[in-house]
Parts: structure tokens; sequence; C-alpha cells
């Protein structure tokens, strides 16, 4: 059976400022409080999905820096297959800056360091790895031609597809029709339906223009707002769980994880996104990347104390 979630992706040595509120352009802001932390999308996720349940396995590339070897030995502690994890000579690892305001919104910027020397020889490396896959989960933090190469390997071999759309950025389209679950926030979902959302473009209009680009499922995070989800079983809008958000880092990446671990399981997709809306709102709640993902039984507990909104 199938039953290794392989994520191949980034992963950021995170530097955080946490502030009463983000500062405006110009401004120093001389009160924050400051947290070394570990992220990257690809990580994130990776480690969302290890902590949720799921066998899960990294393919990464890291530098020579001195956070390098307790990122990777978190890994480990994680249970995360690390065999695929590539270390580069002469270059750092990701690092990431990221700026906390009072209310969970934040600012990041992402030097990608490392990230960036995943490249299609060592994809050809995890073919293996591959063909024990039961999803496959990408994200935008490695090279265009790198993310295009893995969809077109892993349709080869018949391994369903998640991508997580982010960050927005300009890439290869034409793979969208090999993908079998589109994951997006509002930002990512106006920048790939070409609409912004607006009272005569909603949730549905701005899916179906997703949709028309080839992948076969889509979901777009909303937040606080929860999902809307347009399957092929289930169609319209789930709504979040009411928490007090401190941190919005990774959530994103968290949720994927586990939509992963539980379609591995073979719950349906309206059990698995309210099981990754659980673990998302769980990770609000803390501060951090990887430090807020849930474990299972966190998730298991919270679902059977608290309700959707």
């Amino acid at each position: 059976m199938k039953n290794t979630i392989v994520v191949i992706g980034s992963s950021n040595v995170d530097m955080i400022m946490k502030m009463e509120r983000l500062p405006r352009k110009g401004e120093t802001i001389t009160d924050a409080n400051f947290v070394q932390t570990f992220g990257g999308k690809g990580a994130n996720t990776a480690v969302g999905a290890a902590r949720a349940g799921g066998r899960v396995a990294f393919v990464n590339a890291v530098g020579e820096d001195a956070y390098t070897p307790m990122m990777v030995e978190n890994f480990i502690k994680d249970g995360i297959d690390c065999r695929y994890i590539f270390h580069e000579k002469g270059i750092a690892s990701g690092h990431a800056l990221v700026m906390i305001g009072g209310e969970g919104d934040n600012y990041l910027s992402v030097a990608p360091g490392a990230n960036y020397r995943l490249d299609q020889k060592k994809i050809d490396q995890c073919i293996e790895l591959l063909k024990n896959a039961s999803y496959v989960l990408l994200q935008n933090e490695i090279p265009n031609d790198t993310n295009s190469y893995i969809i077109e390997l892993a349709h080869s071999l018949q391994i369903p597809i998640l991508w997580n759309f982010a960050p927005a950025k300009k890439r290869d389209l034409q793979s969208l029709e090999k993908v079998e679950l589109l994951i997006v926030n509002e930002t990512e979902a106006e920048f790939l339906a070409e609409k912004n959302f607006n009272k005569n473009c909603g949730y549905e209009d701005i899916a179906k223009c997703i949709l028309k680009k080839g992948p076969k499922n889509v979901i777009i995070t909303l937040g606080k707002s929860g999902v809307f989800v347009w399957h092929e079983t289930c169609k319209g809008h789930i709504p979040a769980f009411a928490v007090e958000a401190i941190d919005s880092t990774a959530a994103g990446d968290i949720f994927c994880g586990c939509i992963a671990v539980q379609l591995t399981e073979g719950k349906d997709i309206a059990d698995a996104i309210r099981f990754a809306s659980a673990a998302s709102a769980l990770s609000v709640t803390r501060l951090g990347a990887q430090p807020s993902a849930p474990l299972r039984k966190e998730i298991d507990d919270f679902l059977s104390a608290n309700t959707f909104r």
C-alpha cells in the first residue's frame, strides 16, 4: 500500500520579531520580542503532516550554517524520513525574516539559499521514494523547472499531486492539468484567476476560473472565514473554528499537510478539511512556524471539544 506522504520543497531558518503592531513604511519599532525558529513552506508542511500522524518523507536542499544541523535534527525527532535532504556546500540554508503584529498578521522576506539548489538531478535520485507515495506535496519555494519536472514525473507514476500554490508567482501553469488538488489562499486565488473578489465575483466564480486552468479540484483557504472547496465529491463553503489568533505563520502549510494525512487514511474531502481546519486553528494560537504544528492527539481532542463557527 502506498502510504508515504512525500513533501518536496523548502526549509528555512526563521528570525521572528513579535510586536504590538506592524511598522509603517520607514518606521522603526523598538519594543519587539525576538525568537529564532524553523520554517519554510515545504518543511512546515512536512512537520504538520508528521505530527498529525502521517508517514512523511521530506525532499529538500540545505546549506552550511550554524542552524542547519539543529533544523535537520528536529525533522528526525518528528519522525520524518530525511534520507533525501541534500547537503550543499558553499551556501547557506534558506533564511526568513518575519515580523508579526498584534493581530497575528505578518510581513515576511525570504532568502532562498540552498532551496534553489534542489534541481532535477536530485529529484531523479528520489524515484524509488516517489513510487511508494500516497501523495506528492508541492509549494512555490523551489525552482519552477524543478516543480514542473516533479509534476511530470509524479503524473507518469500515477501519484496524485497536491500543489499549494504559495507564494503566488509566475509558474508553468500547463502543469496544473496534472494536479489532483490545488490549494490557494485568497491572494493566490486572485492571482491564478486573474480576477479580484468583489460583490460581482465570489468564491465560486474565482474557483471556476482556476478550474478552467486544469486542476481537478481546488480549495481556497479564507483564514478565519473558513474555506471554499470545489471538489468532485463536495462543493461549497466550510466554516472555520473560532480561536484567538496570535500568529498566522504556517497555518496554510499545516492545513495542507493535514489534508494529505486524512486523504491517505481514506477520509473524504469534507472530513479532511474539518481535520485540517482544526490543526490550522490550533497553529494560529501559537508563535512560530513549525513550533505551532499540533500533535494528532491535540487535533482529535480539539475536534471533540469544538464545533465550527
